[in-house]
């Protein structure tokens, strides 16, 4: 029983040791289990997907299972940030290191990455990792533009070009009647040959790209939204999945790695770290609200909403799936006279069933727009906040004067209409 006690202690204590008190793969604070194979100190939710590698890794509760001696030996002498160090050795800088929220699928395949295909331990591999490939061709389900269905498409990323191209149909058989030598017995022969499609469905610049896993929205545990901004200046949404978990993630780094190439080129005097940040970025918040037109006497309606922090815009759509947006607010800085609000007491909401009320006040006009509950309310509040605090980029600021022209302009601003 002393022996006992005196492990459990010693757990306890290298759970306070710096690199020890986060989760080795996914950052979350106060880790309580482990595995004893590798000797790393992980989280629930990380140690389930351990199991998932039993031929590398094993995992225990460090308050609830049995400890003996050997194994609280190898637990001292490992560590996360030694591990770290053989582990993630030569992880390339765009490959993208799940945090706490992140999906299954990423934390899954950077754990398999790390541990059981040992992708960045610099050992000898004659074999490219896909992400590195270029181009980088992938066949994913997409979901159609104007109804539910996924139907199979091929992807073509070129870092060379900086675009993502995809087909309705890639390839095709042609078959070529030739005329026979003399001595041939036939008559006729034929030969055939693989064409590749070579005009695309859709060409998508790097320039506005961003890519985010969202399996709940899409109802796939591997579901990739990659958004990009359409000729017409509206941005548009794609949604796909692919039935392996490894290649759909490779294609979410190859992603990340043109992006990179991209802003490398258009930033040539920007320190890499300073880059990273805007490969791709999570949407800040999600969800319905209802909302009127510039007069504020217009019925309410509930539209799907998301924010997120790389365009600093609050787009707006008629379901979560659709395709094209149908409406966008800039989000400045109170600097530039941006501010959000809480609506205090009842304000008429025609046609609308919720009143927990949000006012965002822009230069050119106020939006009024109502959540179900306080809790989305602050939510939101919050989100919008965080936006209105963050700095603009140089970027932002060129094209910050023809996005406020949205609020000016009725024929423009899709938010007017329903």
């Amino acid at each position: 029983m002393a022996s006992l006690e005196r492990n459990n202690k010693i757990l306890l204590e290298l759970l306070q040791q710096p690199g020890n008190n986060t989760c080795a793969d996914c950052g979350s604070p106060d880790p309580d289990w482990a595995s004893y194979t590798l000797g790393i100190f992980v989280c629930l939710n990380c140690s389930g997907l351990h199991r998932n590698i039993p031929s590398v890794s094993r995992v225990k509760s460090v308050r609830l299972d049995f400890w003996d001696d050997t194994l609280v030996e190898f637990m001292r002498k490992r560590g996360n940030l030694n591990v770290k160090d053989f582990y993630e050795k030569s992880v390339p800088i765009f490959y993208y290191r799940p945090q706490q929220k992140d999906c299954v699928a990423l934390k899954d395949q950077w754990i398999q990455a790390k541990y059981e295909r040992r992708e960045f331990t610099d050992e000898t591999n004659d074999f490219p990792q896909a992400y590195m490939l270029d181009p980088f061709e992938i066949v994913l389900w997409k979901k159609g533009k104007k109804n539910k269905q996924f139907l199979k498409r091929n992807f073509l990323l070129s870092e060379k070009d900086l675009t993502l191209r995809y087909f309705v149909k890639r390839m095709w058989v042609v078959f070529h009647k030739i005329a026979p030598l003399t001595c041939c017995k036939y008559k006729n022969i034929y030969i055939f040959y693989v064409v590749k499609c070579k005009v695309p469905k859709n060409i998508i610049s790097m320039k506005n790209l961003n890519a985010v896993f969202k399996p709940e929205k899409i109802g796939h545990a591997h579901g990739l939204e990659i958004s990009f901004l359409h000729a017409d200046e509206r941005t548009r949404n794609i949604f796909v999945y692919h039935e392996n978990a490894e290649l759909i993630v490779s294609f979410f780094n190859a992603l990340r790695k043109t992006r990179l190439t991209y802003l490398q080129k258009k930033n040539p005097t920007f320190q890499v770290n300073d880059l990273i940040p805007q490969l791709t970025k999570p949407t800040l918040m999600e969800g319905y609200m209802e909302k009127t037109g510039p007069t504020q006497r217009e019925p309410f309606k509930r539209r799907w909403f998301t924010l997120c922090s790389m365009n600093r815009k609050l787009l707006y759509f008629k379901s979560p799936l659709d395709a094209t947006e149908l409406g966008a607010v800039f989000i400045g800085t109170e600097n530039h006279s941006y501010s959000v609000s809480e609506i205090c007491g009842q304000r008429s909401s025609r046609g609308g069933r919720w009143h927990c009320g949000i006012s965002l006040q822009t230069p050119g006009r106020e939006f009024v727009f109502m959540c179900e509950q306080e809790n989305d309310q602050q939510d939101w509040l919050n989100a919008l906040k965080k936006v209105i605090s963050l700095p603009m980029s140089a970027e932002t600021m060129q094209t910050k004067p023809a996005l406020e022209g949205l609020d000016d302009l009725p024929s423009l601003v899709l938010l007017n209409t329903c």
